[in-house]
């Protein structure tokens, strides 16, 4: 039985084929919770469940990405944005950066995507959920630095993250203390 649906991850295309996968079930996870997409914060982040397709995805990320000297870097620069065009009613998507975790044993996800609100729209979806507001799939995820809110779904192998455009930004260069992923 195979415990993982696409790891390891091999090539370049099967990554090209997973971040698919991760796009669209992303989506999904947005409709299902909020009843529309949020605009995409343009970073996808891909998980590893085995050691060596952790090294060879870093490799690989060495390759399709821009070089940083920042040791705190979580995503890096794509040398060529990947585009997902429209497919039913989800919109077209550009993907400018990449980021490749570490193996957790502990979580079966395939990857995840960030969307964003505007601030005040954001507070006021965090501040219902908080105040016990159900949203169906959406919790406020519970990681220090980093205020989001976590879309899943027990039946889908992708989480995707909803914050502030700022918030998204910053993710980009931050490497989680907590986890060291």
């Amino acid at each position: 039985m195979k415990l993982y649906r696409f790891s390891p991850i091999k090539s370049e295309n099967e990554l090209l084929e997973v971040i698919k996968h991760i796009h669209f079930a992303s989506y999904k996870l947005c409709k299902q919770s909020l009843g529309f997409y949020l605009p995409n914060a343009g970073n996808v982040g891909v998980f590893c469940h085995y050691d060596d397709e952790y090294k060879r995805l870093t490799e690989l990320r060495k390759e399709l990405t821009v070089t940083s000297n920042n040791l705190n870097q979580k995503y890096y620069r794509l040398h060529k944005p990947i585009t997902i065009p429209p497919t039913h009613n989800v919109p077209e998507t550009t993907y400018t950066y990449l980021y490749v975790r570490k193996p957790d044993p502990y979580r079966h996800h395939v990857g995840d995507i960030d969307f964003y609100l505007e601030p005040e729209k954001y507070e006021e979806l965090k501040t219902s959920t908080l105040k016990g507001k159900k949203v169906l799939g959406a919790r406020v995820f519970e990681r220090p630095g980093l205020d989001m809110i976590e879309l899943y779904n027990p039946d889908v192998d992708v989480l995707a993250y909803v914050s502030t455009e700022k918030m998204s930004e910053a993710v980009k260069v931050k490497l989680s203390e907590h986890t060291k992923l």
